[in-house]
């Protein structure tokens, strides 16, 4: 072999090594890392955090607040409400994708459409803004329909649908 793809491959090793230690670390510390590939039971997959004002979920990683907002507002309101909001003390909220409020559902349940035993309060059986813009109608957001699961587009300035801020995404310090 010559020199340069020995160095490569020692390189390579060396990196390989270093990560490992770093996720074995970060697991020692309270680290919880999402658990995409595979479906929690509520009591497993929810964890109350910050004074109990918010929910881990273990299976994304994010951390959501556990009582949604009771006020309904149009999308440029809720994204505002979103930035300003302090939950357990806490600020750095923001509007969920619709991909991640859409992970909340359980397409079983109804009224509302969360997996049973689940913590959260107030949750609305109703339409939740997310941030995510609808790329062929700009003057759309989409939104998930609590009542049923659903997803639909939603008019920006309809000033009837709520908020269920979120922050994180990249696991959580359990400490």
């Amino acid at each position: 072999m010559n020199k340069c793809k020995i160095l490569g491959l020692l390189l390579a090793t060396f990196i390989g090594l270093v990560g490992f230690n770093e996720l074995t670390f970060a697991a020692s510390k309270g680290f919880v890392p999402p658990a995409w590939s595979q479906k929690l039971r509520a009591s497993e997959r929810f964890q109350l955090v910050l004074d109990n004002a918010a929910v881990l979920d273990k299976e994304t990683g994010l951390v959501w607040e556990k009582s949604p907002d009771t006020t309904a507002r149009n999308w440029a309101g809720a994204i505002s409400y979103a930035y300003m909001k302090t939950v357990g003390g806490r600020k750095g909220w923001r509007l969920p994708t619709v991909e991640e409020l859409a992970s909340l559902v359980d397409p079983t349940q109804s009224n509302p459409s969360l997996p049973s035993g689940h913590p959260f309060t107030n949750v609305r059986s109703d339409y939740y803004w997310s941030s995510t813009t609808l790329a062929f109608s700009t003057s759309n957001a989409w939104g998930v329909d609590f009542s049923d699961g659903g997803v639909d587009g939603l008019d920006k300035s309809n000033d009837g649908y709520y908020v269920w801020c979120v922050r994180g995404g990249q696991g959580y310090n359990a400490q």
